[in-house]
Parts: structure tokens; sequence; C-alpha cells
């Protein structure tokens, strides 16, 4: 094997953490309509009058966050002049905070001090409520409540609490604003119209990214990621024109530009190019389908396990009757009782939107009737590497 030791390298980046989710840049450019409402929405901070409630939503990757992070810095830098203005900030991102009773106790723990944190189990819901609202009048002045990816929890008791508290007298010491952040276009419409109403005083909606505002966003970036000139013409527009392309998420046409920049370095070159960026995007994709195939559900990945036993057996494209015999015969060998075909079909309308997979209706007249045949549309090793964790469980 040859050497492998590590050489620092500087041809490429000048700073590449700068393509990275966490950077902060000191402009949000491509947002400037979405900043302009956001920005009325938090003026009362400021006027030290009490703030208002406001939901974000549109999808991931629009800049949401990156807003919410942007505005509230210079909120707080504004807010060190005026004098009679205490303004505090907490931010929780509630994936994986199932309940109203988790995110209260990610709250509690993100007021208090690391000595005194408290469980995520053995409080009664209302203590949990209690410890926050005495938080909150021990922070007092001003206090901002962040809830990223808000439509993680399942129930509207915390969204029906906070937006209230200072009205039902649960806090009495500080102006209280809550802040939910979503990715779910529908979240608004499944609250409570109680949890709405108070919940989604002021809306922000923040639209996908077109070609032309992820190339502002890819530039800002450009400009202290990349050292001058290693950038090919073409690259940024590429780039910009794959995200807009693909769903209009900035965070992916960040990704790609960042992958372009490795495969450079990677390769030696001392020029990123268009090459590099649809090498760059094959491989995102390969990844992409892999980490879908891992947070698909289990009989899921099971009708798409067996459509994979057909192809390496080069028994695809396959009917839907034959994946469902291979279907049943490894939900059956894996203790799991077997789902409809119904169900098996829908699994497989979901793969081949996913485009995991494609499929194809025939229509043979009355002698043979409609079906459909399907078979993989990615490589055989990089959907297996997505079922890894049910393949070793499978005997």
């Amino acid at each position: 094997m040859s050497d492998l030791s590590f050489t620092p390298t500087s041809s490429i980046f000048e700073k590449r953490e700068a393509l990275l989710e966490e950077w902060t840049p000191e402009e949000l450019v491509g947002r400037d309509n979405e900043l302009q409402r956001y920005h009325a929405a938090l003026q009362p901070v400021i006027n030290n009058e009490s703030p208002s409630n406001i939901f974000l939503y549109g999808k991931s990757g629009v800049g949401k966050t990156a807003a919410t992070r942007y505005l509230l810095n210079a909120l707080k830098r504004d807010a060190a002049d005026v004098p009679e203005l205490d303004l505090h900030t907490i931010e929780i991102n509630c994936d994986g905070l199932n309940s109203s009773y988790q995110a209260a106790v990610a709250l509690v723990n993100e007021l208090r001090d690391p000595a005194k944190q408290i469980s995520n189990t053995g409080y009664p819901q209302a203590s949990v409520y209690q410890f926050l609202f005495e938080e909150l009048n021990d922070a007092g002045g001003t206090v901002l409540i962040v809830l990223d990816e808000v439509d993680h929890i399942q129930d509207d008791s915390l969204l029906y609490k906070l937006p209230r508290a200072r009205s039902n007298g649960d806090v009495t010491e500080a102006k209280l604003g809550v802040i939910g952040i979503s990715n779910d276009l529908d979240f608004r419409n499944q609250l409570s119209s109680k949890v709405r109403s108070s919940l989604c005083e002021k809306e922000v909606s923040f639209s996908a990214y077109d070609a032309q505002e992820l190339q502002l966003v890819l530039q800002q970036r450009d400009s202290v990621a990349f050292k001058d000139g290693v950038l090919d013409d073409g690259v940024v527009q590429m780039c910009a024109a794959y995200g807009a392309k693909d769903s209009g998420d900035a965070r992916q046409a960040l990704d790609l530009l960042l992958e372009a920049g490795d495969l450079a370095r990677e390769y030696n070159d001392d020029l990123v190019t268009e090459a590099h960026v649809r090498e760059a995007r094959q491989r995102l994709q390969t990844d992409q389908v892999v980490e879908g195939i891992r947070n698909y559900s289990d009989h899921g990945q099971l009708v798409l396990y067996a459509l994979t036993l057909l192809a390496e057996r080069d028994e695809t494209p396959a009917r839907t009757k034959d994946i469902l015999a291979a279907y049943q015969q490894v939900a059956n060998e894996n203790g799991m009782d077997p789902v409809s075909l119904r169900s098996v079909r829908d699994y497989l309308g979901e793969l081949d939107q996913l485009g995991i997979i494609s499929s194809t209706e025939f229509n043979r007249g009355k002698g043979g009737g409609k079906y459909k045949e399907h078979e993989l549309e990615q490589s055989v090793s990089s959907v297996k590497t997505g079922l890894s964790e049910i393949l070793d469980a499978t005997p």
C-alpha cells in the first residue's frame, strides 16, 4: 500500500468552512423580500414592546434558519445600544423532540446552568412547565424562543402555552415571543385554531431559491471559501442551475460546490471545473439515495430488498406479483408479518417517486391486462449500502 501520510494542501481553499451550514455570512443574500417581512415582525423588540409570535415556513434549505440567526444577531447587536432593553434569545432544534414534554425539558435545560439540568423523564408535565415559567421569570426582560423544525412536536400543548404564557399569568417578569420554524408546508393547517391564532401572529413564507438567487449565495461564499482564480468559468452557474432544478435548496447547491472543490483537491488539480461539478453531483446523489433508503420504513426497505434480490438474479424488470412473492419471503425470514399487495404497490410507487427504482406500466388489452414492471434505478451497491442495517438483521 502506498504511503497514506497527511500533508497540508492549500491550492484550492482559502476558508473551506465558509461552505458549511453552520457558517453565518455577514450579509444574507437572495432573501430580500423575506428579510424585509421578518425584520418588520421583529421591530417591536427594539422598541422594547411586547414581541410578536412569528411563524416561518418553507421547504428545507431556503434560508429560514439562516435568516433567523442573521436577524437575531443584528437585533442583539443593536439592542446593546438601548439601555432599557434586556434581550435574551434561546434556540432549540425540535428534531428528535417528539412531544411538548421533551421540548419543554430542552428549553428548561437551555435556560439553566449545567449543574441544574433536569432529565427527560420523571417529572409531571405540569412541573416541567412550572420550571420553564420560573426560568423565564428569572431571566426577565425580553425573551425570544426559537423552535426550529417545530413540526416535529406531535402535540399542541407547548405551542398553546408558550405564546399565551404572559396573558395567562404564567410569565409575569418577561416579555415573551416565540419564533416557530417549519419545513412542513402543511404544518400550519394542521394546528388547532387556538394554537394557530397565537403562534402565527406574524407569518413569513420562504420560497425556493431560483437560479439567480442561488448564484448570489454561491458567489458570496466563493469569495470567502476559495483562493482567487481557482474556479473555472461556469462552475458557480452550473451549481446554481443544478440547485434550482433539483429543489431550490441553497444547502444542496453549497454542498455541490464544496464537493467539487474537494474533488479538485483530491485529484491535485489547480482548477475547479464543470467536470468536477458533474462528478460531485453524481457522488452526492448516491449519498442522498443511501440516506433516503436508511430513513425509509421497515416494510418499504424489505420491498426494495426483494427487488434487489431479483436484480442480483438478473430477474428484472420484475412484475409487481413477483416482487410481492420475494417480499413475503424476506418479511417472514425477518419475523415480520407481510403487508398487503396494495401496500406493496404503494411502496413501489413511493420508491419510483424517490428515483430509487423505475416503474413502467404495460397494457396488453383484454388478454394480458394492465401490469407494471419495476427495476432498480440506482446501483445495487448503493442500494445495499442503504439497506445495510436491515441486511445485517436478516438471517
